[in-house]
């Protein structure tokens, strides 16, 4: 079964990375990928929370704080050495590759992973941009396929991981917030 899952997912891989391509997204994707360019948006939306977000901002910023930085630790440091699944650079001779190669392992994606979450904590704090914040998770996510630096199924499997990651962070936030609204603490209101 895993074979059959593995051989699936390398097809989708060469679909998306071979086949579905044009020009206009081979100049885009590389750009979508690259987190440093993504730098100058956040800190932008950083400062944003802390002085324009009032309460919520800063609370919102504190919660994605600690998880994108459970996702980043955990997604590097344990799941990609304990899955050991080459990126398909390492595993194929068949691919395009439209940036420069990374580690050695993709399972899950690390990319996908800190987008879905930062995607769920944002959205839970600002409902109303809900779509943008998922349109772009999504976006980064694909690109990563469409670069040739990861399979399908390590982005689906990273989505899957960075947003239950991101509502177990919230579930504790929420059981933290409720606990402190009975005793009668006016922090965690906002």
């Amino acid at each position: 079964m895993l074979a059959l899952l593995d051989n699936l997912d390398k097809n989708l891989y060469l679909i998306f990375n071979s086949t579905l391509i044009h020009p206009v997204l081979d100049w885009i994707m590389p750009i979508v990928t690259n987190q440093f360019l993504w730098t100058g948006p956040l800190i932008i939306g950083l400062i944003w929370l802390i002085s324009g977000g009032g309460k919520r901002g800063r609370i919102t910023l504190v919660i994605l704080i600690i998880t994108l930085g459970l996702s980043d630790y955990s997604v590097v440091e344990i799941l990609k050495p304990v899955f050991a699944r080459l990126r398909p650079y390492w595993a194929l001779d068949e691919f395009r590759l439209l940036v420069k190669k990374g580690g050695q392992y993709g399972l899950p994606s690390a990319h996908a992973s800190s987008s879905f979450a930062m995607a769920v904590i944002l959205t839970y704090f600002y409902k109303r941009w809900k779509y943008t914040f998922y349109f772009l998770a999504g976006l980064v996510a694909y690109s990563r396929v469409y670069v040739g630096v990861h399979y399908p199924g390590d982005i689906v499997l990273g989505a899957l991981y960075g947003y239950g990651l991101a509502w177990s962070v919230l579930s504790i936030w929420v059981i933290l917030k409720v606990r402190e609204q009975k005793r009668g603490k006016t922090w965690i209101i906002y």
